[in-house]
């Protein structure tokens, strides 16, 4: 048995006290150093009233001139009579915000990601993880735009674990139970997914999942692909919620 001297203990109580503060510190330096990367995924209209339509959050990839979202953000088809178009809004500043048009790059329905590209000068692009390397129990962090504009289009921070690694297709126990998503999901075969203990709102579809000690994105939120497969507590926020690995972001991104 190892005896520590009073001054070693003192000692190991002061770092004991400073670990969280250096984590949270890391993190401050993840929020700086990402915000100017997480934008506004939507649509523009000069003629609408707000001009831009929000409809979730996505994030700059590759040499900063592509970002990365839900397919299920992307409106179905856009009115031809209408001048809509896809558009991005980037943060600048603490009060303003620049609009960009983007057009689609490529889509994973599968995984209900999908791939912009987007107007105008290169901006920050994020660092993609190998998450073969992730563990229950690591610490992430979400930012993105839960409540759209209804309180400005502010990024938002959020923190959790990953508190499980699960397969999103799971086999019904009966053929009663299958569905038309199931059945699709089963052809299509299960992945593994991420469940966060973090609570995230429908406008955080999109929003980057970062390891909080690498500042690395790791996953992708999701709260749509999951519906009817898993918990009901999806249809509302709450505590669970769901993210695609990075690694199809990057199946996504390979030959662009």
């Amino acid at each position: 048995m190892t005896i520590l001297t009073p001054r070693c203990a003192r000692l190991a109580l002061v770092l004991l006290m400073l670990t969280p503060m250096l984590a949270m510190a890391g993190l401050e330096e993840i929020i700086v150093a990402a915000k100017p990367s997480v934008v506004a995924v939507g649509t523009f209209n000069a003629t609408s009233n707000p001009r831009f339509g929000f409809r979730g959050t996505g994030f700059v990839v590759g040499k900063g001139d592509m970002v990365i979202t839900n397919a299920h953000v992307l409106p179905e088809v856009l009115p031809a009579e209408t001048q809509t178009v896809l558009a991005i809004q980037t943060p600048k500043g603490a009060t303003e915000a620049q609009l960009r048009n983007a057009t689609l790059l490529g889509l994973d329905r599968a995984r209900d990601l999908a791939l912009l590209r987007i107007e105008g000068a290169a901006l920050p692009a994020l660092p993609l993880a190998d998450d073969t390397r992730l563990r229950e129990g690591m610490s992430v962090a979400i930012i993105g735009y839960p409540i759209g504009g209804a309180l400005g289009f502010t990024p938002v921070t959020h923190r959790g674990i990953i508190s499980s690694i699960t397969a999103i297709a799971l086999p019904a126990p009966t053929s009663q139970a299958l569905n038309a998503q199931a059945i699709k999901q089963l052809r299509q075969g299960s992945f593994d997914i991420y469940q966060l203990d973090a609570t995230v709102y429908p406008g955080n579809s999109g929003s980057p999942v970062f390891d909080v000690a690498t500042g690395q994105v790791v996953a992708v939120i999701n709260m749509v692909l999951v519906k009817g497969s898993k918990e009901s507590a999806l249809t509302h926020p709450s505590g669970i919620s769901y993210a695609i690995p990075v690694r199809f972001v990057i199946d996504l991104l390979k030959d662009r």
